[in-house]
């Protein structure tokens, strides 16, 4: 089994930048690709980053730019940089990773509990 622990969530100020955390626990040898998703009240859950073992990145549209996805495989965590950040980034943020490549539409096999993060415009 596998345990994902996220941290960094917040306040913070339209404009403003967090960085979240993401540390994998267990069978981590289990695991491929690492991803960052993010769900709202009444909202589906979008996919906003992926990351594989050698490093390939993808992200949505609506945080290119902006995002950036990284991960150190020695310490097994993916983070998730987030300038410039917007009243509607605001949500819960959850942490995903797979033997597979992530995509959209494709759920992770492991999945963590989430971080508040609110912007205030």
């Amino acid at each position: 089994q596998v345990q994902l622990v996220e941290s960094g969530g917040g306040l913070v100020q339209a404009g403003g930048s967090l960085r979240l955390s993401c540390a994998a626990f267990g069978d981590i040898f289990r695991i491929n690709a690492m991803a960052w998703y993010r769900q709202g009240p009444g909202k589906q859950c979008e996919l906003v980053a992926t990351i594989t073992s050698d490093g390939s990145t993808n992200y949505a549209d609506s945080v290119k730019g902006r995002f950036t996805i990284s991960r150190d495989n020695a310490k097994m965590t993916v983070y998730l940089q987030m300038n410039s950040l917007k009243a509607e980034d605001t949500d819960v943020y959850h942490c995903g990773a797979d033997s597979c490549p992530l995509a959209p539409g494709r759920i992770p096999d492991y999945w963590g509990q989430g971080t508040k993060v609110t912007v205030s415009s």
